[in-house]
């Protein structure tokens, strides 16, 4: 499924949606914590702390901190793994869900006003 945007054009498909996130009562997530969450709710589970530092090439304590904001918000949710209690899951949380099926119609639309 390639998409054939031109440089410009994907800037503007990304300010469109960014804009209208923005406009919206919804959280303002930073860069690192929406990678985070859509990397939760995108790839298969299980997802530890360590895990995710790897596969988003970031140091645990960032990914600790991007944590700590998405919990507040409810947007995911941390759990002791009770296979192995030295590590932490990290789980989705229907808030969560909720957020990026909104975010993703933000961007649908953003797509089908982009020249």
């Amino acid at each position: 499924m390639g998409i054939d945007l031109k440089a410009n054009d994907a800037l503007d498909l990304w300010r469109g949606a960014i804009v209208e996130s923005v406009r919206r009562d919804a959280p303002d997530l930073s860069a690192r914590q929406m990678a985070l969450l859509l990397t939760v709710y995108l790839t298969p589970p299980p997802h530890t702390v360590r895990g995710l530092a790897v596969t988003l090439a970031v140091s645990k304590p960032a990914i600790t901190r991007a944590l700590d904001r998405l919990g507040q918000l409810g947007m995911v949710r941390r759990k002791i793994d009770d296979t192995d209690r030295r590590s932490v899951l990290v789980q989705r949380t229907v808030k969560g869900s909720v957020f990026l099926r909104e975010f993703a119609d933000i961007v649908i639309a953003a797509a089908a006003t982009s020249p």
